[in-house]
């Protein structure tokens, strides 16, 4: 298969090691001229995924069209925010008979779009009707690209309306290291990558402020509930959450040394400015655009979240993170609820 991967961040470059070695034709767009010319001379990212070598194999360009040149597969590995934009510039430079030609799509990404409150595979539809859903795939589960680059056992779900192309993707990735299960709920998917990464701010917030594993517990199971909520309201299948998509990627994103939101929330409870901390940071923070849109998109459908209100308010509105955590535990009494 020729695969083309949108964006050369550290998991691009991890899917890429992956799909070289399952055998297939793999070809990574940069959207930056530098930064394709670094990768080309270096076969490495030291700042993205430092100690995992790209492939020879693997071509990596500047140039959309070419990565579009007799491909089959294009995966979406751009951050959330730049989605939209990106489809735009697609739908200007590719011939609309080449993007017919894709048999499917693989977003990477997780996120929710800020201003609109689109999920994923919302912004790509709507920028490219061409693109039905059908052709759509979400790729998500508890996946670190620093652990997948280096070929270390690792589970994720493909999910799709399409049962077919769901069942396509997870035979071009899977391998001795790499498994993958099925799935048609392609919203709930969406849904648990976007809230587990606020949930994982939280997370570090706790482990930033000195808390213990009582306190870690308590978040992950209430930051389940936050995302069952959330997803049952937009029509996602509750059992979804309680999978690879949901409860392991909460998992791994909360306690994990290599999780950017983790880490991230860690270095907010220390009280540093947010845009000080966001200009030190190599690789996007999903978690922190996603709160602005989450916390938007709960207030829409209705939904309660405190702790996604919290990591907002934490965030964009000035309130300490130790003040959050304090509201936090002294809301109201109430019977334990898990959606």
């Amino acid at each position: 298969m020729k695969i083309g991967i949108l964006g050369a961040g550290g998991w691009s470059i991890a899917l890429s090691v992956l799909l070289e070695s399952n055998g297939h034709d793999v070809n990574i767009w940069e959207f930056s001229e530098k930064e394709t010319k670094l990768l080309l001379e270096k076969r490495e990212s030291p700042d993205k995924l430092p100690g995992v070598k790209i492939p020879e194999n693997v071509k990596i360009t500047n140039s959309v069209s070419d990565l579009f040149e007799d491909c089959e597969y294009i995966i979406i590995a751009v951050p959330a925010q730049v989605v939209r934009a990106t489809m735009k510039m697609l739908f200007a430079k590719i011939p609309i008979k080449k993007i017919d030609e894709i048999r499917g799509w693989i977003i990477v990404s997780k996120g929710i779009e800020i201003g609109s409150d689109a999920i994923l595979t919302e912004v790509i539809t709507q920028e490219i009707p061409h693109i039905t859903m059908d052709k759509l795939a979400v790729l998500s589960g508890p996946s670190h690209a620093e652990e997948v680059g280096r070929k270390l056992p690792t589970t994720v779900v493909s999910a799709s309306t399409n049962e077919d192309l769901a069942k396509e993707i997870q035979q071009i990735f899977s391998n001795k290291v790499f498994r993958v299960y099925t799935s048609n709920d392609i919203v709930g998917v969406e849904i648990a990558g976007s809230v587990k990464n606020v949930i994982a701010l939280a997370a570090g917030v706790c482990d930033g402020l000195g808390f213990g594993d009582n306190t870690k517990g308590a978040l992950l199971t209430r930051g389940m509930v936050e995302m069952i909520r959330l997803g049952k309201k937009m029509g996602a299948d509750e059992h979804t959450f309680n999978g690879l998509a949901g409860f392991g990627d909460l998992i791994t994103t909360c306690c994990s040394k290599h999780s950017r939101n983790r880490n991230f929330g860690e270095l907010l409870a220390s009280g540093q400015n947010l845009q000080e901390l966001l200009k030190k940071m190599p690789m996007v923070v999903e978690g922190v655009t996603t709160a602005k849109s989450l916390y938007s998109l709960s207030q829409k459908m209705g939904v309660e979240m405190p702790i996604t209100s919290e990591i907002y308010n934490a965030l964009y509105n000035g309130k300490s993170p130790h003040d959050a955590v304090v509201d936090l535990m002294t809301r109201e009494p109430k019977a334990e609820r898990i959606s």
